[in-house]
This record gives structure tokens, C-alpha cells and sequence, in this order.
């Protein structure tokens, strides 16, 4: 929008309304393309934020040189202090428009993760600064002689023969930075995901070369609702500015509040020198904070209850998923149990594997219970599968995987951790089903026997052994690949152990996911609050999320689901 109303400095009887369709029309377009991938066209971003630089720093040079070389005295500091003593409170609400001045470098925030640290201070410090301090002072010295264009500023500042360009230029830079935040906004909802602090949504990989290119329709659709409605409601880049430095404002003091905090957990630093740096850098942010909260009546309302909204979400989730893990953990089943309850319900093994899906990376899961006693047969090889995020940013293939076996061997049953990291996505050609048999038979062919023929599992009855301690006869991917294609009667003369081939025969005769639908319910002696958020709004964020069937890539023919209630 900003971009967009320039254009009215050459038609001036072009009316305003025009303005915000033309700036809609690209938004529309801009999240219409997101499907496609960044990467097709991302080699054109940093030149497009280069030449957005260099034009506005080259203005502003030029407008210091022929309206007022003297606004270069502006550099110093005391000046700043020269307008709050003079002004006063007037001059303190006005840093709320001040601190705009500094408004996009916070997506830097969410760049952290694809750039060094030390990139970006260079960037920084000889590049983006200069330029921004030159165009700024530029601007100044322009209004120094044209008080009357205030609200105009910069596109009449722009001189006439190269205003079209710049003009070009300015709009293709808004767009390249609303794509930097929708792309930002993808990942930080994909690793939300993987720490269960925001709903399962569906993440699509736009590249197949470039790792971590991303697309979430979910919210890639909601994101420009938003934008068309704010776009469409507010109209006027004042208002919108008063949201935006209302936004900024609070998303660095927050973050100036958890670097703190790292300096002392992470980083081991002294509490002296944490709170220097929170007094030192919180000071000037709360300074600019307090001033914006003078806008929260005009548009300044908009951030705060759209990061509300999305809190009170994330927190919702977060307690309805610890709280269904820990009915899990609590309500674990003895495998000794079911087996022994086997015979009075007249429970049968039935051919192929079966993948339990649970959230339990020890014991067996309440539901396996709930799921024999109402059906007494399971499959001839089960296997508990737990997909597990864990708190670094990737896992190697190698060590995605950890086989144990849970109870005896006469069980045939085994327990599969699959890990992921925070930063780690699956793959849509992900071939899931494969890769659990192929550990499985990893594992078998590696295990050595134990003395009293009984597999001992520390704490959990399940002994972890990964997948990366090779020997020379373990398998590798493209053999047993190979195995499977293969008619079962060839097996004996490859040198498999009889539970390998057991598991090849059980994969041909079929594979079945068992996944839990459990339905959290809050107890009556609740308060109303707690009701609401699990009754209401767990509920509903459960029953539109993406499963956990969905995550696997689990054919609808092979889904079985168990229903299952639980009262937080």
C-alpha cells in the first residue's frame, strides 16, 4: 500500500480507493504464487533489496547537496535529546512514528537461521545503515525547504526524471519483503509444529534441491485474509504504521527479554552482565514502546489481538497435548498382561505387521489395551511406532531411527523411535513402510542372542540399539528392497535368520496402521475456563488438524483408527 500510493503524486485526481485495489490485486497475487516455490525466482530478491538501497541512499545524497548540506549535523545524538527537552510529551508520543524508522530489520530475527550472524552485521553495519541514514537525512533536508509535503515526503523528495523507476523499483521491494515474512511465517509454524506448540497443519516442500523451502496452504491462505482485511479496513499507511511500530516495538523487547535469558542458560554469562544487557537495551526499546502505546485506540489494537488470539491457540494446544501424553504415560500396559489375558479372549494372530502409532517412546500405549480387549487379535508383527521431535534443529538418516523389541522374542513385537528435528520435515515420497521393515530386519540380523534366551529391557522392557552399529552381514537398502520383490521360497538361501524372513513374509501379506483418535474431555469438577479450552477449543483444534496418519503418509485402505476418551 505504502508502494502503491506513490502513484498518486502523478494523477492526482486518481481517487483513493483505486490505490488499495491495485495494492490488493498484488497481494492476491503475490499468496496465489506461493505454491510455486521462492526458488524459481529467489536468485532476483537480494539484487531488487540492493537496488532499493543504493536508489533511496543515491536521493538522499543528492537531496542533501541541493536543499541543506547542514541537515548532515543531524548525525549527532544531541539533537535527539534537543527535541525531548523542547517538545516534551509531544516529542515523546512522536517516537512511536520515530521508531518506523527502523521497522523490516526484525525479519532479520527469522533470517538467523539461513545467514551467519556474521553476514548479516556486515550487511548491517556497511550497507544497509549508511543507506538508510542517508535517505532519511536526505528526506530531512527536503523538508527543511518543503514543510507543506510532509504527508509526501518521500516520492516528492524522489527527483522527476527518475521517479517511474524508483517508483518500479519501491514496489518490487515491498514485495520481496512481504515474502520474507510469509516464507518466515511458514517455518516458524513448521517448527512450532514439531515442539506440539501449534496445530498439525499440511507442509508442502516447494523445491526438491533446496532443503527447507516450504509452503502451508492453512496459512498461507489465513495470512491474506488478514492482509486484505487490514488492507481493505484501514486504508491509510499512518494507521497501518501505528500497528506495525506497535508490533516491532514489542517483538524486540521480547526478544531482548529471551537473549537475556540465553546469555545466563545457555550461554553461561554472569546475571550481572544478563541484566546489563537487559537494562541496557530494554531501556531504549520500553522508551519506544511506551510511545507506541499512545496508537493502540487508532489501529495499535490490531497486533495485540491477533498475537492474543494465536497465544491463546498455542497455549490451548500445547496443555491438551501434554495433558493426553501424560494420560498415556499413566495408563501404560503391561505386555505380560495381555498375553496372559490372550487365551480367556480368545485372542488370535492375525498375518502381516502392524504400526501403532503412539506417542510413547516407552511402554506400551492404553489404546493397544483398549484396541484387544473390544477386537482380541493383532497382527503377526507389531510394531509401536512413535514419531518423536526432539530439540536440535536436524537428524541425520542415520540416526533417525532406534529399534528395540519389547517382551521376548516369541512376541514378535518390536518398538520404533523415529526422530525428527524441530527443523526436519517429511518428505511426501517418504516410503515410511520400508524403511520401519528394513530397521526391523537391521535390527534382527545385528542383535546378539541373549544367554537366557529373554530380551531384559531397561526400565521399559525395551532395549534401544541403533541403527548406525553396521556389521558385515547387515543389509543395506537396496537388498532387501531386493528381498521383498523376491517369491519368500528363495529366502532360505540368502543367509536371513528365520525371524528376517518371518518379517519379509508378513510384509507381503500386508501392512495396517493402527492410529489412536483419543478425544480429550475436561472433568466436571473443572472450572469454566478449563471446560471452554478443552471442551471447546481443544475439541475443535483436534478434530481440523492434520493427523498423525497424514504426517506418515498412511493410505486410507491401511488406516484403522481407536477411539479412545480421556478426562483432563
Amino acid at each position: 500500500l505504502s508502494a502503491v500510493s506513490g502513484v498518486r503524486l502523478k494523477f492526482t485526481g486518481l481517487h483513493e480507493n483505486y490505490v488499495v485495489v491495485v495494492s490488493c490485486i498484488i497481494l492476491i497475487v503475490l499468496f496465489s504464487l506461493q505454491h510455486h516455490g521462492t526458488h524459481r525466482v529467489a536468485f532476483i530478491f537480494a539484487p531488487i533489496v540492493t537496488a532499493w538501497l543504493l536508489c533511496i541512499s543515491s536521493i538522499g545524497v543528492y537531496n542533501i547537496v541541493r536543499w541543506n548540506p547542514s541537515v548532515i549535523n543531524a548525525l549527532s545524538p544531541v539533537y535527539m535529546f534537543k527535541l525531548l527537552k523542547t517538545t516534551g510529551m509531544a516529542g515523546w508520543v512522536s517516537l512511536g512514528g520515530v521508531v518506523l524508522s527502523i521497522t523490516g530489520v526484525e525479519t532479520m530475527f527469522a533470517d538467523l537461521g539461513h545467514f551467519s550472524a556474521c553476514s548479516i552485521k556486515i550487511a548491517f553495519s556497511f550497507l544497509v545503515y549508511p543507506c538508510l541514514v542517508l535517505a532519511y537525512m536526505g528526506e530531512a533536508a527536503f523538508l527543511s525547504r518543503h514543510h507543506e509535503d510532509i504527508q509526501r515526503s518521500f516520492y516528492k523528495a524522489i527527483p522527476e526524471p527518475v521517479f517511474w523507476p524508483v517508483f518500479i523499483v519501491a514496489t518490487f521491494a515491498a514485495v520481496v519483503g512481504s515474502q520474507a515474512v510469509i516464507s518466515a511465517t511458514f517455518s516458524i509454524i513448521s517448527q512450532c509444529c514439531a515442539l506440539n506448540c501449534f496445530p498439525r497443519v499440511k507442509i508442502i516442500h516447494t523445491s526438491s534441491e533446496i532443503y527447507g523451502q516450504i509452503y502451508i496452504p492453512e496459512v498461507n491462505w489465513m495470512l491474506m485474509c488478514l492482509c486484505l482485511a487490514v488492507t481493505i479496513g484501514l486504508r491509510d499507511t499512518n494507521m497501518i504504521g501505528h500497528a506495525y511500530g506497535l508490533a516491532v516495538t514489542i517483538v524486540m523487547f521480547v526478544t531482548t527479554c529471551l537473549m537475556a535469558l540465553v546469555m545466563i542458560v545457555v550461554w553461561r554469562k554472569r546475571i550481572i552482565t544478563a541484566v546489563s544487557f537487559l537494562l541496557v537495551f530494554g531501556s531504549i526499546e520500553l522508551l519506544y514502546f511506551s510511545a507506541c502505546l499512545f496508537k493502540v485506540p487508532e489501529s495499535g489494537w490490531i497486533p495485540l489481538a491477533l498475537s492474543s488470539f494465536l497465544m491463546v491457540v498455542m497455549y490451548v494446544w500445547n496443555y491438551g497435548t501434554l495433558k493426553k501424553q501424560q494420560f498415556d504415560i499413566e495408563n501404560k500396559v503391561s505386555v505380560d498382561r495381555i498375553v496372559t489375558l490372550g487365551p480367556s479372549l480368545g485372542m488370535v494372530r492375525v498375518p502381516g505387521i502392524g504400526l501403532l502409532h503412539t506417542n510413547l517412546a516407552t511402554g506400551v500405549p492404553a489404546v493397544f489395551g483398549h484396541f484387544v480387549t473390544n477386537l482380541p487379535a493383532f497382527h503377526q508383527i507389531l510394531v509401536i511406532v512413535c514419531v518423536k521431535p526432539v530439540h536440535v534443529p536436524y537428524v541425520t538418516e542415520e540416526e533417525r531411527f532406534l529399534v528395540g523389541r519389547v517382551g521376548t522374542k516369541e512376541y514378535g513385537m518390536f518398538r520404533c523411535i523415529v526422530r525428527y528435528g524441530y527443523k526436519d520435515l517429511l518428505q511426501e515420497n517418504y516410503d515410511f513402510e520400508n524403511r520401519v521393515v528394513l530397521e526391523l530386519i537391521r535390527f534382527v540380523e545385528t542383535e546378539e542372542e541373549p544367554s537366557n534366551g529373554i530380551m531384559e529391557e531397561a526400565d521399559s522392557s525395551t532395549q534401544m540399539v541403533e541403527n548406525q552399529n553396521h556389521e558385515a552381514h547387515t543389509l543395506d537398502h537396496l537388498q532387501v528392497m531386493k528381498l521383498m520383490d523376491l517369491n519368500l521360497g528363495n529366502l532360505d538361501t540368502l543367509c536371513l535368520k528365520d525371524e528376517s524372513i518371518k518379517i519379509l513374509s508378513a510384509r507381503e501379506s500386508g501392512v495396517a496402521y493402527i492410529v489412536s483418535h483419543s478425544y480429550a474431555k475436561a472433568k466436571k469438577s473443572s472450572s469454566v475456563v478449563k471446560k471452554f479450552a478443552i471442551n471447546i477449543l481443544y475439541a475443535f483444534l483436534s478434530k481440523n488438524c492434520r493427523g498423525p496418519d497424514v504426517a506418515l503418509n498412511v493410505p486410507h485402505t491401511s488406516l484403522l483408527e481407536v477411539g479412545m476418551a480421556y478426562y483432563v
